[in-house]
């Protein structure tokens, strides 16, 4: 009789764990990556198969998901959940007098339900593009952010004024994200305290990043990894909003020439988003970093 007993003690629990682990025990996303993303300081290069894609999906979270935990997986997300607006890319453009203007984003991007602007147009631009998925994280991070987040610092993330027409480079959040230079910087670690900067070799897939090209030009991107040919060439996969993807869209750059700096931020401390100084200042004169292997 106590074989039998114990024969069915294992039986049940075994059924247990079973029930269990179908439900998601012991594997609650939310939960795991709830903590600033970590790195060993190395740097991370991706494999030829997280290469096979294509310049419009919605894999993000699941093929480069995988290389990281924390806040940058809501990142990821964030990106999947823009494209899908968009799965061909959407379109790019800018044009600040253009009739009608130019759109950040081509979708009614919303912080908590709240809009954060009419878009005048279903196009986009890099920094709307990175600031959308940075917003869509931000959603994901904090189902309940609605009830903390104050009249003032909603308006400080807005793209526009009440009013509708556009909000200024260099004023509050957006404005500083939009900015000219390194605009991940301004906003995510000086402005509001929501990020830190990290240096090029602990880049992992989620952060953001401003791109300083030779030609005196800009770009406002996530980084997703970098890569290298069969001749050991360093290079880069990155998304954002350009020409050459018609919007959203990922890039790889199989070579860094064109590059002169570039700045990473990581999203490491989300929940200063409920306490930030909107009226901090800003310095803009910062020095971008070189990329050295």
């Amino acid at each position: 009789m106590k074989r039998y007993s114990t024969i069915f003690l294992l039986i049940f629990l075994l059924f247990v764990m079973l029930v269990w682990f179908s439900a998601g025990g012991g594997a609650d996303k939310k939960i795991s990556h709830l903590h600033p993303t970590r790195d060993n300081g190395r740097w991370f290069f991706l494999k030829p198969a997280d290469l096979i894609a294509g310049s419009h999906h919605t894999h993000h979270t699941k093929i480069f998901g995988k290389y990281i935990t924390g806040y940058n997986y809501y990142v990821l997300k964030g990106i999947d959940t823009v494209q899908a607006h968009s799965l061909g890319g959407g379109g790019y453009f800018t044009g600040i007098k253009a009739v009608p203007p130019e759109s950040p984003v081509g979708y009614r991007l919303k912080l908590f339900s709240r809009p954060l602007l009419e878009p005048p147009r279903p196009t986009s631009y890099c920094t709307g593009a990175t600031y959308a998925a940075l917003i869509e994280a931000l959603n994901l991070i904090f189902p309940d952010g609605a009830s903390r987040l104050s009249p003032a610092r909603f308006d400080a993330m807005r793209m526009q004024e009440p009013d509708g027409s556009r909000r200024k480079d260099g004023v509050k959040f957006w404005g500083h994200w939009n900015d000219n230079g390194f605009g991940c910087h301004y906003a995510l670690v000086q402005y509001s305290g929501m990020g830190t900067e990290i240096k090029p070799r602990h880049a992992r897939p989620g952060d953001f990043m401003n791109i300083s090209w030779r030609n005196g030009r800009g770009h406002s991107a996530i980084f997703l990894g970098w890569t290298k040919n069969k001749k050991n060439k360093m290079g880069i996969l990155y998304w954002s909003s350009q020409k050459g993807t018609n919007g959203y869209g990922d890039v790889h750059l199989t070579s860094l020439s064109a590059i002169k700096e570039v700045k990473f931020c990581r999203l490491t401390r989300p929940e200063n988003l409920f306490r930030f100084d909107i009226n901090k200042p800003v310095k803009r004169k910062i020095k971008g970093d070189k990329i050295r292997r």
